[in-house]
């Protein structure tokens, strides 16, 4: 059973995110979905502006049921989200590679989250707050231990919130499913397990006398929120 396997909680479920192929693998439940959000740091942004698709990729936060996006002023995509169209936010992790002895049968073990609807620009005292909230999800802590930005640096920011109420996780784990008569061939068969990690911090040598590396730096890593 996977880790992430909680007691019910709201679903999230709708017909656009209810998943079709191998529904035993889709998960709605607001504290599954969160605690996949909670682990990563880069989500992609779908979109379609003036007639073409988009997928970007961009940092977000999240405060209860609410993703925060991030990005520059002048961005095409954050100028075309804030006119709240249509978009859709993935969140992938991925836990192992998965080697079938049929090439037919490969696959990846993840976790991933696909969250739909439209996002509104944030301004005044919530902007500050849902920057605070993006910058401390990507690193603990990290706001108040920096410069705040200035009154032109936040008008070069833009940043956009999105609601958490029409979302779908899928999670795959376990071995291979191989066929039955491929356990007799002579091939290999198993997972790769993989993880996200984070080598010692490297200053950029300019630090002033006495400033050491923060303690939230010293043995970083990613997991759910409470656990960073």
């Amino acid at each position: 059973m996977d880790k992430l396997t909680v007691e019910p909680s709201e679903s999230l479920k709708t017909k656009r995110t209810e998943l079709r192929r191998f529904p035993k693998k889709g998960a709605y439940d607001r504290r599954t979905i969160n605690a996949i959000l909670d682990e990563g740091f880069v989500c992609h942004v779908g979109f379609v502006h003036d007639g073409q698709p988009f997928v970007i990729p961009t940092g977000y936060g999240r405060d209860g049921d609410t993703l925060y996006l991030h990005g520059s002023s002048a961005s095409r995509m954050m100028r075309a989200l804030s006119k709240e169209i249509p978009i859709c936010v993935t969140v992938t992790l991925i836990d192992a590679l998965v080697l079938a002895r049929s090439v037919f049968n490969h696959s990846v073990n993840h976790r991933s989250v696909v969250i739909l609807g439209k996002a509104s620009l944030v301004e005044g005292e919530e902007k500050e707050h849902g920057l605070t909230m993006l910058t401390n999800h990507i690193v603990a802590q990290r706001w108040t231990d920096t410069r705040p930005p200035t009154e032109i640096e936040m008008k070069a920011t833009s940043l956009l919130k999105m609601p958490i109420t029409e979302a779908s996780a899928k999670i795959r784990t376990g071995p291979p499913g191989d066929d039955d008569a491929d356990y007799e061939l002579a091939y290999w068969g198993g997972i790769l397990p993989v993880r996200t990690a984070f080598d010692p911090a490297i200053d950029d040598g300019r630090l002033l006398p006495g400033v050491e590396l923060p303690k939230y730096l010293v043995d970083y890593h990613r997991g759910p929120s409470e656990d960073r």
